[in-house]
């Protein structure tokens, strides 16, 4: 399975391997989801609550974005569909 960081920063699939963004995940790995979502990363700041599979941090991502965008979702929206990001197993990645 990717890293955290592999994992929120995939930006597409190489065959069976992940393609991370480097540049973004040396610069925002290490920020909670909530600071994701505060940056306005909210593809990032989803990834990072799927992978941690806490609902609070679904919620948090959901809360935030509401705010910013004046939309009304809830964590029982197509969250996967609006972001793109489906939490599956790779083992392998490559970094750009």
């Amino acid at each position: 399975m990717l890293s955290r960081e592999e994992f929120i920063f995939t930006i597409g699939y190489d065959g069976p391997a992940a393609v991370v963004d480097g540049h973004a995940k040396k610069r925002y790995g290490s920020l909670s989801t909530r600071e994701l979502a505060e940056k306005g990363l909210f593809r990032a700041a989803y990834s990072s609550a799927i992978w941690s599979k806490a609902p609070k941090d679904l919620e948090t991502v959901v809360e935030v974005y509401n705010r910013v965008s004046n939309s009304s979702l809830t964590v029982d929206s197509p969250l996967e569909r609006l972001f793109g990001v489906f939490l599956i197993n790779v083992n392998r990645s490559i970094t750009l």
